[in-house]
C-alpha cells in the first residue's frame, strides 16, 4: 500500500514538472514599451490647435459578467479613462487626457444616472439601458488629447490608454480629479504630478487595484 501511495505522490510531481515550463511560456509577458502594447483603431481630428481623438474600449465592460451585473445592483460603478500621448520611440509621455465616467442605477426609476468629467467639461445624462451606459462609459468621443504647441510637425505619435474600472486607491482617484481641473487643453506634465511617469512608472505600476484593467495603444497619428 505504501508503495502505491509512493509511487502515485511521485507520478503527481513529475506531471506537474513536465508541465511547469510550459505553464510559464504561456503566461502573457509585460511589454517593454508602449509602442508593444495591444493596438486598436481610433479617429484623430484637429480642432483648431486641439487634437481630438475617439476610440472605444466598451470590451472593459461587455467582456465581464461581474461588471455588467454590478452596472445594475444600485451602488456606485466608476469607468476611468486615461489616455497618454507617446512621442513614438520614446518612453515618456508628453500628454495626458483624463475621464471619469460615474454611473449609479436608481432601483425606484429604473434608469442609469451617468456623470462624466472630462478636462475642462462636466456633464450629468442618463441611460434607460446597460447598452447606454456602454455607449457613454465605454468610448471616447472627441476627447482632447494634446495642444499643437506639446507635439512636434512631422513627427509620429500615438495614445497609450490605461481604462480602470472602480479604481479603489483614493490616491489614483485624487491624482486624477487634480488634473481633470485644469483648463482644456492644459495637458502637459508639471514637477511633482505623480499621475504624469515615465511608461514603466505608469503602466507596469499598479496603484490599488481594480475590478479590471485593460490597456492599449492606438495607431499614430502625425500632425
Amino acid at each position: 500500500m505504501r508503495r502505491a501511495i509512493a509511487l502515485f505522490v511521485m507520478l503527481v510531481l513529475a506531471v506537474v514538472a513536465s508541465a511547469s515550463p510550459a505553464f510559464a511560456q504561456a503566461q502573457p509577458q509585460q511589454p517593454t514599451s508602449p509602442s508593444k502594447l495591444p493596438s486598436r483603431r481610433a479617429n484623430y481630428a484637429w480642432d483648431k490647435t486641439l487634437l481630438r481623438a475617439t476610440f472605444s474600449f466598451r470590451d472593459v465592460i461587455v467582456d465581464d459578467s461581474n461588471i455588467l451585473n454590478k452596472l445594475s445592483s444600485g451602488i456606485r460603478n466608476v469607468i476611468a479613462l486615461r489616455a497618454y500621448v507617446f512621442h513614438e520611440g520614446d518612453e515618456r509621455p508628453v500628454a495626458l487626457a483624463v475621464r471619469h465616467c460615474e454611473v449609479v442605477y436608481d432601483l425606484w426609476e429604473e434608469v442609469y444616472n451617468i456623470h462624466i468629467i472630462e478636462q475642462g467639461r462636466v456633464r450629468d445624462t442618463a441611460a434607460v439601458n446597460v447598452e447606454g451606459v456602454i455607449r457613454q462609459c465605454g468610448e471616447a468621443r472627441d476627447l482632447v488629447v494634446a495642444d499643437r504647441s506639446q507635439l512636434t510637425a512631422g513627427q509620429a505619435y500615438f495614445v497609450a490608454a490605461i481604462v480602470d474600472v472602480n479604481p479603489i486607491s483614493p490616491q489614483l482617484l485624487e491624482q486624477m480629479r487634480r488634473w481633470m481641473s485644469r483648463p482644456r487643453g492644459s495637458a502637459g506634465a508639471g514637477s511633482g504630478d505623480a499621475i504624469f511617469g515615465s511608461f514603466t512608472e505608469v503602466f507596469l505600476r499598479q496603484i490599488g487595484t481594480t475590478d479590471r484593467t485593460l490597456k492599449f495603444r492606438t495607431q499614430d497619428v502625425v500632425p
